[in-house]
């Protein structure tokens, strides 16, 4: 794992399977979130936090940079063309687009009703209230819900169109880092990824730690991937001129 000095670390925390967490990541501070068990999912959100009508756009995302999943050198681009932020290092190397997230009727179809009145906090919660909850901290609610990530989760396409997920994808470990393009609302939820086949309630643990990142230069590699890459950070850096 690539260290993080002192000097450059803004805080750390660790979120339970089940947790859920939102924050501001500055304008090139860096996300890392990191898989601590094996077996992690981690939905994601993304806004501009200045201007949170704009938001991560999925299909730009992926029809620009000819790809249906995310790695290091993606960059993931607004409903504006504007770059949100980009994937600096990955270690697993695969991270799903499609698939969205689980709302309690699933949860509850698929491992059982479990109440916080009965579990306390090893209730089962689910992706798509815990990112309602989240997003009514900032003033936005469910017209805002778009198309999440699911990092360290990777699901293929069969030749008939059907989906499949990649079991023992995610390994104890594993890492990716998210460099903010701007200032960058995160929402981020740990619960399990709606294909996953467990038939237990189950996402590991996830290490999140925010440190300072550098601006990307002429020749960074997530900007060159692509010419509409380099549009969508040209696009950026005029927003903030």
């Amino acid at each position: 794992m690539s260290d993080i000095t002192p000097a450059r670390l803004v805080f750390e925390d660790v979120l339970p399977a089940g947790g859920k967490w939102s924050h501001v990541v500055k304008r090139h501070q860096v996300l890392r979130l990191c898989d601590l068990d094996g077996g992690a999912n981690v939905s994601a959100l993304f806004y501009n936090a200045d201007e949170r009508l704009e938001r991560y756009n999925m299909p730009d995302t992926l029809k620009a940079q000819y790809t249906s999943y995310l790695t290091r050198g993606r960059v993931l681009m607004s409903d504006m063309g504007r770059a949100l932020c980009s994937i600096t290092e990955d270690t697993r190397g695969w991270h799903d687009t499609l698939c969205g997230h689980a709302d309690a009727a699933l949860v509850a179809a698929k491992y059982g009703a479990k109440t916080y009145q009965e579990a306390r906090n090893e209730y089962h919660r689910n992706a798509h209230d815990s990112f309602l909850v989240e997003l009514s901290k900032w003033g936005l609610g469910k017209p805002d819900l778009v198309p999440n990530v699911n990092f360290f989760s990777k699901v293929t396409a069969g030749d008939d169109g059907s989906l499949h997920f990649a079991s023992g994808h995610a390994r104890a470990g594993d890492y990716v880092d998210v460099r903010a393009e701007m200032n960058l609302l995160v929402v981020l939820s740990v619960c399990p990824h709606p294909l996953d086949p467990r038939t237990s309630y189950a996402s590991g643990r996830v290490k999140l730690s925010v440190f300072r990142g550098d601006p990307p230069g002429v020749d960074d590699a997530c900007r060159r991937s692509r010419p509409e890459a380099e549009r969508s950070f040209q696009n950026t850096e005029r927003f903030f001129a």
